[in-house]
């Protein structure tokens, strides 16, 4: 007769379950692991250029992007900054130490994707999550908690940037800025990932000390944490693959003589 065993997850038996937490409002639940960033990046090809003991510093492939780390000066955090193309202006965006990495991944994991086709409105996903919008001054989203903010601010004709920012009750969490010439997708996907209703989880040690956030116990083995990364990960690579293969095929000849398509269809 067999035995009922509980099931524990993907890895081996015997695996000593961790304590963690899942954190909500996510804008309240602090940095961070920062692999859940960096790894993402390494997996979509960008370059590593990072000191041993140093900063972080990654580069995109086409090295026309570099989003660095650096918690060695004040008020240090995440930097990413875009050099000038034919087609796009230079542009800058800092975001503080404080912001969760999975609010930076919404900016990171869009750099390696392939842009959409759709005109991007960075107002649209805190609607949707039900954020308090106002027009003054400058234009204003608010949290349902009204502990973080979004703002299109222009102090001057011709100097405007993208504003962002949390608080709790102990005051400033972090800030983010990003210049007027900021890809608009980009300040798109920071906004949904801010806006995002799902809780973040922490380790046991690493919620920040916070009356305004909500907490739910729960008990993780390593393994489960191990496959949940390895996902984002393979998601990554998998991505980066199909883009370079899709890529590779649109600049490949299509045979012995073969002419562009618009050609092509004159002939009889």
């Amino acid at each position: 007769m067999k035995k009922n065993k509980q099931w524990s997850g993907w890895g081996p038996t015997g695996q000593q379950a961790q304590q963690h937490y899942l954190v909500e409002p996510r804008h309240l639940a602090g940095g961070g692991d920062l692999r859940h960033v960096t790894e993402y990046l390494r997996a979509s090809g960008w370059k590593d250029k990072s000191k041993t003991g140093g900063p972080v510093v990654f580069d995109s492939p086409d090295k026309s992007v570099r989003i660095g780390y650096d918690p060695y000066t004040q008020p240090g955090g995440w930097t990413i900054s875009g050099k000038q193309t034919r087609t796009q202006e230079a542009w800058h965006a800092t975001l503080g130490r404080q912001v969760p990495v999975e609010i930076v991944a919404g900016v990171t994991d869009a750099l390696t994707r392939p842009r959409s086709a759709h005109a991007p409105n960075v107002w649209a996903p805190l609607e949707a999550q039900s954020w308090e919008t106002e027009r003054g001054q400058h234009f204003t989203a608010r949290s349902p908690d009204g502990d973080a903010v979004v703002r299109f601010h222009q102090s001057a004709p011709g100097q405007a940037h993208w504003w962002a920012g949390a608080r709790n009750e102990h005051g400033t969490v972090w800030e983010a800025t990003f210049t007027p010439t900021t890809p608009m997708h980009l300040v798109q996907a920071f906004s949904t990932a801010l806006a995002d209703p799902q809780p973040v989880m922490r380790p046991l040690g690493h919620v920040p000390p916070s009356q305004r956030i909500r907490t739910t116990s729960v008990s993780v083995l390593p393994s489960q944490l191990s496959a949940w990364q390895q996902a984002r990960i393979t998601a990554a690579r998998a991505a980066t693959w199909a883009s370079n293969a899709f890529a590779t095929n649109k600049a490949r000849p299509q045979g012995p003589g073969a002419r562009p398509y618009a050609k092509a269809g004159r002939m009889r």
